[in-house]
């Protein structure tokens, strides 16, 4: 008896996905919600549980392959692991010798003998036909995935390196200054990206003004507190939360950074949700912390952290995506000294932080070397004034020079 997997509901107007990666085999023991496939949306990725235990049937759908909500992209079958029709290892040989015994189990022998090769469903259907044994082949693929080139260069006897074989130098060098193309779907995921920030080029009249600022005060606060905000609140005090608290005053003063354009009218909240971009392994995202300007420190630390720590597991809900009023982006983490960040529709403006480096400045007179940041302000300049933007950028590089002004609400 099996019983089907379909698509979950993936969230409010999404009716379709990707399959990304099937993270169980036929013939795999699986547990009843455990993951056994991962979904690609234009916001996240989101793991199918399997509804029931037993094994894992057979794929309904390949890798790559666009599924809509609800559709059966596979099959759990009753049963445990030790009733999976998977071959016992000594007959393995007599498989690789034997050709018309290859075509019925081949497949599930090699699978045995190597479990941790990830094959996608065309390379496991090549490795059937063409009686290859997978684990004699080193993959050229992402991550060192088995390619459909990589078998049939080893079924026609072409050398591939292994790691149980030695190789002289020259067949080494032959391989690997060969010049090689590998073209790659781009993911829903990274789809999407590239339509929101063509579509923010087209449609907004994008500007970005920039300023610099001393990070002395507020390094010095970071130094002094850090222990004691640490124990007290059992998160690090970041450099997020100051800037946060920046925007936060800077926009009671310009409330259309805060703003958006729909259609012919301009929309102000009276909230500030923030759009903190973080790097996930499919690319940038944007949780949002919602209510910012209401939130402590420790609040705002607390929520950007458990944001980054889910964007690299990939548990990003959409729920975590939706919405926010304005972006910070901190590209300072990569090493990144100045960039032009691009909004993200429908919002109006972004703040790109950039990373800190002592530089000479002039204070009283007097050269001085001081660690200091370049900030940048992209916007839409429909809704925004280059005036407004300029006053905007000075309240945030005033409030993080004196940080006693986020106290004071100067």
């Amino acid at each position: 008896m099996s019983t089907e997997v379909k698509v979950p509901v993936l969230g409010e107007s999404i009716t379709e996905a990707t399959l990304g990666q099937w993270l169980k085999k036929p013939g795999e023991a699986v547990a009843i919600d455990e993951p056994i496939a991962s979904l690609e949306t234009d916001k996240v990725a989101v793991e199918v549980p399997s509804p029931v235990a037993g094994i894992m049937g057979a794929y309904a759908v390949e890798e790559g392959a666009t599924v809509n909500v609800g559709a059966v992209i596979g099959s759990i079958d009753a049963g445990t692991s030790s009733s999976a029709p998977v071959a016992a290892p000594a007959p393995i040989m007599a498989v690789a010798a034997t050709a018309p015994a290859v075509t019925t189990i081949a497949a599930p022998a090699a699978e045995a003998e190597n479990s941790d090769l990830p094959l996608s469903p065309a390379v496991r259907r090549l490795v059937l036909e063409l009686g290859i044994d997978p684990s004699k082949i080193k993959g050229t693929g992402k991550d060192g995935r088995l390619t459909k080139e990589d078998v049939v260069a080893a079924a026609k006897g072409v050398p591939t390196p292994s790691a149980d074989a030695t190789f002289t130098a020259a067949p080494t060098t032959q391989t690997t200054s060969a010049r090689q193309e590998e073209r790659v779907k781009m993911t829903r995921l990274r789809q999407t990206i590239a339509k929101r920030l063509k579509s923010a080029q087209d449609t907004a009249a994008l500007l970005t003004t920039f300023n610099d600022v001393d990070m002395s005060a507020v390094m010095e606060a970071r130094v002094t507190y850090k222990d004691l905000f640490e124990k007290k609140h059992g998160v690090r005090l970041g450099f997020m939360g100051f800037f946060t608290k920046a925007v936060a005053l800077a926009a009671r003063d310009v409330p259309s950074v805060n703003a958006k354009i729909e259609g012919d009218e301009i929309v102000y909240h009276n909230y500030l949700d923030v759009s903190v971009a973080v790097s996930a392994p499919n690319g940038l995202v944007v949780p949002v912390v919602r209510n910012a300007d209401a939130m402590s420190f420790a609040q705002i630390e607390k929520a950007i952290g458990d944001f980054g720590a889910k964007a690299k597991a990939g548990t990003l809900t959409m729920d975590d995506m939706s919405g926010g009023t304005f972006t910070i982006s901190n590209g300072g983490v990569f090493g990144s000294l100045m960039s032009t960040p691009i909004i993200n529709p429908p919002q109006s403006a972004v703040l790109g932080l950039h990373r800190i480096e002592d530089r000479a400045v002039v204070r009283d007179g007097q050269v001085v070397v001081r660690p200091m940041m370049y900030l940048a302000l992209s916007y839409d300049h429909r809704l925004i004034d280059g005036r407004e933007a300029v006053t905007f950028l000075k309240i945030v590089k005033e409030a993080i020079e004196d940080p006693t002004r986020l106290l004071i609400d100067l």
